[in-house]
């Protein structure tokens, strides 16, 4: 793989993701109980964990698809997975600072040493940072972040000096000015906190400085960020956060040239507070607070396109917090996750289930689930299942991956979703579509929570399965070596068969799968997979009269045919 002269390597940028993502899963709720300012919402923790999850999930699946990716290519890989997985106000800071930082590395040095290549590429992310708040409060990450990159610009300066250098120094001084931060910002001083964000950015450089030094930072003692304080709470009525503060939280994606972008700005500052807009070419991520919704949505629609717009109620949200608060305090003296869970409104059982096509899109919602989109190539992040999960309403979920490589991605999704306590989340580790299909035909909402999920789980188990697809390149694989254009036969997540006519290698994945008995053969048609799904049934009902048959149409890329058999 290709080096940037900074020294960093694909290789490297991946490891560092990894490293951040899981500490700020240690973290996140250290993170979320400190969160008082800009409002007390409790989740800036799981925001920050969730856009660099996100920006980690996107390096692991670029790699995947391409091993010898290089290096300018990874950088702007991470910044774009983390801008497009960014949630709450330091979650859009994060990857507005990702984005930053990748754009100076990858101009190259020039004539700069590495160190300083590094401390610039800090510097040009805390500026980006704050240009990329509507009005800039200190006491905050902003804070923290140009207190890191000052650090770094010293430690730069001095002879000899290193890139690992320069992280140490930055981590070092951030850590210093979030200590100071409740003294600058009055919120924080009367809830005896440090601030959130400014905590969740230590978090993302003590990941750097492990990188580039291999040593980890010392565990932060229980208790070091909060005071013994109480922290301020809502009125009476809970109308709102404060007496004169917005009422709604509006976040959107936005496609739009960058001209549009100043008149945005100006509009929404006008609207409400809390205003940050960042992006690069046409793509951007709005987020501000307000009490007009449709006017901060219409400001979007008169820029561009807007969408994956979510409207947040602060009320709601803190009233969920306390919830959340209280089931923790509950668990706490003993009552139990199902009584907390009955604090809140969530009732029932919900499906949620990943699927690859339009047509296996309908079977899973036919089947009552909620869907996920996904497939090859455009798996779905954490936060999109995280999403589903939390939106569904229900208090017990049971959530189907139905793909190897997201199974993980799902499974840090359902424990963030129980971080709260009042849903209960299980994932069933389907590897494959059809897969899911089975086991959502067993599924009983009528029955307990872990009876439902052992039926589900094991008849997804049980369910050989299959797939035919064309190979894109040459490889080697387990039944020997394939040209592209050739058919392989699939089976159980490995290539078993190589050949060219895509018939017979149907009916050799077919009798592979029957070799060890069954009853039911059920056939997916991808696109344009029909001809072939139709011609493996007629197989099946010639030489296995005995054996019944189903064929359905997923829509499904890549793959012309699945196959399960139970």
């Amino acid at each position: 793989m290709e080096t940037v002269p900074s020294g960093i390597s694909t290789a490297g940028l991946a490891r560092f993701v990894e490293i951040a993502t899981d500490a700020l899963s240690d973290a996140r709720e250290e993170i979320d109980a400190l969160n008082v300012y800009p409002v007390p919402d409790g989740d800036t923790g799981t925001n920050m964990f969730l856009t660099v999850s996100a920006a980690r999930d996107a390096i692991v699946q670029a790699v995947a698809e391409d091993p010898e990716l290089d290096v300018r290519d990874a950088l702007r890989v991470v910044a774009r997975g983390a801008l497009l997985g960014a949630r709450g106000n330091s979650g859009v800071i994060l990857s507005q600072m990702f984005g930053a930082y990748v754009s100076r590395l990858a101009e190259g040095p020039g004539d700069l040493r590495n160190a300083a290549m590094t401390a610039q590429a800090m510097e040009r992310a805390t500026d980006a940072s704050y240009s990329a708040v509507g009005e800039p409060v200190e006491g905050t990450i902003l804070t923290v972040a140009r207190a890191a990159s000052d650090a770094a610009l010293a430690r730069s300066g001095d002879d000899g000096a290193r890139v690992r250098d320069v992280f140490t120094a930055a981590a070092a001084a951030a850590r210093d000015a979030l200590v100071r931060t409740p003294t600058q910002l009055k919120a924080l001083g009367d809830a005896g906190v440090v601030d959130a964000g400014g905590r969740g950015l230590c978090v993302v450089l003590d990941a750097a400085e492990t990188v580039s030094t291999g040593r980890r930072p010392s565990p932060v003692p229980a208790g070091t960020h909060r005071a013994p304080v109480p922290v301020p709470v809502l009125d009476a009525e809970g109308v709102d956060l404060t007496p004169d503060g917005p009422s709604y939280e509006v976040m959107y994606l936005l496609d739009a040239e960058a001209a549009a972008i100043p008149v945005l700005k100006k509009t929404l500052a006008g609207l409400g507070d809390s205003l940050v807009v960042v992006g690069d070419e046409r793509l951007w991520n709005v987020h501000v607070h307000v009490d007009d919704v449709g006017a901060a949505i219409e400001a979007g629609i008169e820029a561009g396109r807007p969408y994956r717009v979510r409207v947040t109620h602060f009320a709601e949200q803190v009233a969920m917090h306390g919830a959340r608060q209280g089931a923790r305090q509950g668990a706490r003296q003993g009552v139990g996750h199902a009584e907390a869970r009955r604090s809140t409104t969530r009732s029932g059982r919900k499906v949620v289930a990943v699927a690859a096509g339009p047509g296996l899109v309908s079977l899973f919602e036919e089947a009552g689930a909620v869907v996920v989109p996904g497939g090859p190539g455009r798996r779905p992040s954490t936060g999109q299942i995280l999403d589903a999960i939390m939106d569904c309403g229900a208090a017990e979920v049971v959530v189907l991956p139905n793909d190897a490589d997201s199974i993980r991605v799902a499974e840090i999704a359902a424990r963030t979703a129980e971080e709260g306590g009042e849903i209960r989340v299980e994932v069933i580790a389907s590897h494959a579509q059809v897969q899911g299909l089975a086991a959502i035909a067993v599924h009983d909402p009528g029955r307990g929570f872990d009876q439902d999920v052992r039926e589900m789980t094991a008849t997804a188990r049980h369910a050989r399965h299959g797939a035919v697809t064309v190979a894109a390149k040459q490889a080697m694989t387990m039944a020997g070596p394939c040209e592209p254009g050739d058919v392989l036969g699939v089976i159980a997540g490995d290539f078993a068969i190589v050949g060219q006519d895509a018939h017979a290698v149907a009916a050799g994945v077919i009798e592979r799968l029957l070799g060890g008995g069954g009853e039911l053969v059920t056939i997916v048609s991808g696109a344009e997979g029909e001809a072939l799904a139709a011609e493996a049934a007629a197989y099946v009902e010639s030489v296995h009269p005995a054996v019944d048959v189903v064929v359905h149409d997923g829509g499904q890329e890549r793959y012309p045919l699945l196959v399960s058999v139970e």
